[in-house]
């Protein structure tokens, strides 16, 4: 027998935090999504699922912007 879902009114499970790899030239910053983090339910951590592992730069968790368009890659944004 299958399980009944009673969660329908529930939003999906959107990432609380999203990983950007960001890059300095000069004095210019390239922000480059990689990622995204979720909280796990008890509160006391965080999955961090990347889709790219950078090997320079810095990764930054950021929380989502709910008007901004999902780019690809959003180089320039400081």
């Amino acid at each position: 027998m299958a399980r009944e879902k009673n969660n329908q009114n529930l939003p999906l499970n959107a990432p609380d935090y999203l990983a950007w790899h960001v890059t300095q030239k000069g004095d210019k910053a390239y922000w480059n999504k990689v990622g995204a983090a979720w909280k796990h339910k008890d509160e006391r951590g965080y999955t961090l699922q990347l889709e790219t592992c950078p090997i320079n730069g810095r990764i930054v968790l950021r929380l989502p912007l709910e008007d901004a368009p999902d780019a690809a890659n959003d180089a320039g944004r400081s």
